[in-house]
This record gives structure tokens, C-alpha cells and sequence, in this order.
């Protein structure tokens, strides 16, 4: 009978809730290609990522205003789409309830605080501060959002986070 070296060691050791596996493409999308391990304040990282990709995107397309909207718009839904479920099945893998480095959340929010805003660096660092600030504060409703459930909880609370800050950022361009 053939017989597994590490079996007995395996069996032996105690169960832990975070599984060995990992599901590439869901950790690829919660962790935003990886932006999610950067050290420290992660959502930050994930955050200045997500307003780098923008402003790359503005600066190399040079899309009208509209456009540059509507490719936000779209980028919005596919980062909900697809992140609600990558953030879910990443929290289950891990073991943890909302684990630090899926940063796909701070990507939606972050995108949202930037819709309307026009390609400049004045803008970009506004809506990063205020989002920064809601997704950290958690204003009310934002932290009960966090006890909907996996992936849901993880994502919506930046999201309204990210309409907190949308809405500050729309006023504070009318005297800028």
C-alpha cells in the first residue's frame, strides 16, 4: 500500500478555517492585481491605484468629458460585478470576515468619489482625501453596510463611501 509522507503530519495538525486553495482570478480582481499587499494602509494602496488607472486612462486616450465618464461608468459596474463575488470568495479562502487586502472595494469607491471630476491633479487628490476620509470614518450608513453579508458587506460600504465623497467633490467643484 503506498502510503502519503505528509499524511500523518497533515492529519495531526489542527483544521484551520482558511483554505490552502486559492481561486487565481478571484484573488487577481479582490486584490486589484495585487495592489491589496502593499504595505502599509493596503485600502490606500488600493485607492491611488485606482485613481492612477484613471488618470492614465484620461492622459493616453485624452477622452471628451463624457466619455471619460462613461468609461468610468462602465469600469464602476464591472468592478461591482465581478468584485462582490471575487471579495467573497477571497474572504472565505482566507478565513477572515473582511480581509484587509481585498482592495477591489476601495477601487469601486474610489472610482466613484472620481465620476464627473475633469482629468486634472487638483481633482484626482480631492476625491482621493474625501474618499479616504469616508472609507476611514465610516459616516452613517456606511458602517451598517458592513453587516451585509461576504462580499456584499465588503464592497457596498465603499461604495457609499464612495457617494459620500462624490457628492462633497461635486459641491467643492463649484468654487474650484
Amino acid at each position: 500500500m503506498k502510503t502519503n509522507p505528509t499524511s500523518n503530519a497533515a492529519s495531526s495538525a489542527p483544521a484551520s478555517t482558511a483554505s490552502a486553495r486559492k481561486t487565481l482570478w478571484a484573488w487577481t480582481v479582490a486584490t486589484f492585481f495585487g495592489a491589496g499587499f502593499g504595505k502599509p494602509g493596503p485600502g490606500t494602496w488600493g485607492s491611488v491605484a485606482a485613481v492612477l488607472l484613471w488618470a492614465a486612462y484620461a492622459w493616453l486616450a485624452h477622452p471628451a468629458p463624457l466619455t471619460l465618464t462613461l468609461a468610468l461608468v462602465l469600469a464602476i459596474a464591472l468592478t461591482l460585478v465581478f468584485g462582490i463575488p471575487a471579495s467573497t470568495i477571497v474572504a472565505r479562502e482566507s478565513g477572515r470576515h473582511d480581509p484587509q487586502f481585498v482592495v477591489i472595494d476601495e477601487v469601486a469607491g474610489q472610482w466613484i468619489a472620481l465620476l464627473f471630476s475633469p482629468f486634472d491633479w487638483r481633482h484626482a487628490l480631492i476625491a482621493l482625501v474625501l474618499f479616504r476620509l469616508f472609507d476611514m470614518t465610516k459616516p452613517f450608513p456606511v458602517h451598517n453596510l458592513e453587516q451585509l453579508p461576504e462580499g456584499w458587506g465588503i464592497v457596498l460600504d465603499d461604495v457609499a463611501a464612495g457617494l459620500y465623497a462624490l457628492g462633497i467633490a461635486s459641491l467643492l467643484r463649484i468654487w474650484i
